[in-house]
């Protein structure tokens, strides 16, 4: 599907008449869009692992200007190597085409914290639960290649429960032969061949949700372990656990530095699933990010099912949440649901049966007004083409991955009607328009709840239509379980 796509362009601009420019790197190419973050976290003397995230064409060159010393960037476009000493580094990125060129600065800050921006990539557990191998890690890795994922920003393979059984004689946790058979560092190194980050889970218990080998009383070695193996992220559970705030703080801070003294750069997902109130004290145990509910299932809402939360019930539990969250220290509401259709174990209990293309394009919308991580979790070995579509709208991403880490808050409510707003790193805002109802609406968005006044510049972020500039508010027709993605500029 990419290199379909990417052709089309490249025939469209031939025909155009301007392949006159072929060869010109001076010349930008309007179509190019480099999606990397603008800002990126790594501990001083650990491995460092980035993909310069461009798409537009196929047929891409890669160049990085001001790299610190101990990093360089391969022909594909992968950031590699060690930053010796804490700091922050100014660097150019450029990618080129036969039409022209784009570049964007970006800064690499080696210093204490991780996930400057919210990590993006794809997870196991919904879709595919225990039936989990070597072979699946692999094709997904080529598929975010070949499908243009890594391109956009997803960068991050995290495989989920169920994959060790048993320790070694040394105590070392041992990954199921016949689901890995070459093991994790193998995988770690293939993913990172491509651009792609490796994660691992694990629980604070001795044993996982799923009855799998956890890492309580082994938080050192299975940190070093892992570190060995060069793993990337961490998700860790809290199944089979004490219910009190206290041994989860000390269970949590624990691992969080048995990670931090690996020698590592290990991102850490702290997963209880909002119970203990974890945005609260996450940051302070050596969080990242930190689960501020119960699982996701795909569906609108699960709201009448007892423990079931679709895409409305996770928004509901986030608001009052975005001041707890920031670059390095995430809300985290769940995995996107995006593109399941009704498949998988996990994902489709209490009753859920999928979401409709609509629903699955509002969640993607939410999540980035939200600075979640986005976690897909459908099959993207084979992605239909509306899948793809949203998933990789890369206007919407910009919007999650923007640099200040605001997190939106929900700054207007009215029966089935509500606006989700923040701020964005060059002073402009997003604004998400929701409708809740199974009926089309019209949402007004007054400027003045975002402090502006007078005529505004409005970006539809989808596209559908709506660019344009308006005077005092914005008014849309949202469809019924829509969310309109825009952003408002130029006051």
């Amino acid at each position: 599907m990419k290199s379909g796509l990417c052709s089309l362009i490249s025939l469209i601009y031939v025909l155009s008449g301007l392949m006159v420019f072929a060869g010109c790197s001076h010349m930008q190419s309007s179509h190019l869009v480099i999606n990397t973050p603008k800002v990126v976290g790594v501990y001083p003397d650990t491995d460092f692992v980035l993909k310069i995230a461009a798409s537009g064409s196929d047929s891409l060159s890669y160049s990085a200007s001001g790299l610190p010393k101990g990093l360089s960037v391969s022909s594909d476009g992968v950031i590699t190597g060690r930053i010796a000493s804490a700091g922050e580094y100014d660097v150019t990125l450029k990618v080129s085409d036969s039409i022209g060129s784009r570049r964007k600065d970006i800064r690499i800050v080696a210093g204490d914290t991780l996930a400057l921006t919210p990590p993006l990539g794809w997870m196991t557990w919904n879709m595919f639960g225990a039936n989990i191998s070597q072979q699946l890690i692999i094709e997904t890795a080529d598929a975010m290649v070949e499908y243009g994922l890594v391109d956009v920003g997803y960068d991050y393979i995290i495989i989920d429960d169920l994959w060790c059984f048993v320790r070694d004689g040394e105590g070392r946790m041992v990954p199921d032969k016949k689901k890995f058979p070459d093991g994790m560092q193998f995988l770690a190194d293939y993913c990172h061949s491509k651009g792609i980050r490796l994660g691992i889970y694990s629980d604070a218990a001795n044993k996982t949700c799923a009855g799998a080998m956890g890492s309580l009383a082994n938080e050192v070695i299975d940190a070093k372990t892992f570190a060995g193996w060069r793993i990337d992220y961490l998700k860790y559970d809290y199944c089979n656990a004490p219910g009190d705030r206290e041994t989860a703080i000390k269970r949590y801070t624990e691992m969080a530095d048995a990670l931090k003294d690996s020698g590592r750069s290990i991102v850490f997902g702290v997963c209880e699933w909002g119970v203990r109130k974890p945005w609260l004290w996450g940051k302070d145990a050596g969080g990242h990010l930190w689960r501020t509910t119960y699982d996701i299932r795909d569906s609108w809402s699960l709201y009448k099912k007892t423990g079931g939360l679709g895409i409305l019930d996770i928004l509901d539990k986030q608001v009052g949440l975005s001041k707890y969250a920031g670059p390095g220290h995430w809300n985290d509401p769940d995995m996107l649901v995006v593109g399941l259709n009704g498949q998988g174990d996990s994902s489709n209990a209490y009753g859920a049966k999928g979401c409709t293309d609509t629903e699955y394009r509002s969640q993607m919308s939410l999540w980035c007004l939200l600075s979640a991580p986005m976690l897909i979790s459908c099959d993207i070995r084979e992605l239909p083409e509306a899948t793809w579509a949203i998933l990789t709208n890369t206007k919407a991403i910009a919007i999650n991955q923007d640099p200040l880490g605001r997190v939106a808050d929900r700054i207007y409510k009215d029966g089935d009607k509500e606006i989700w707003s923040k701020q964005l790193a060059d002073g402009s805002y997003a604004a998400g328009l929701l409708n809740r109802s199974d009926k089309p609406l019209d949402i007004t968005l007054d400027f003045k709840l975002l402090g502006l006044s007078g005529e505004c510049e409005v970006i539809d972020l989808w596209d559908s239509g709506f660019t344009g500039r308006y005077s005092q508010d914005f008014t849309a027709k949202v469809k019924a379980h829509e969310v309109v993605l825009v952003k408002i500029r130029g006051c």
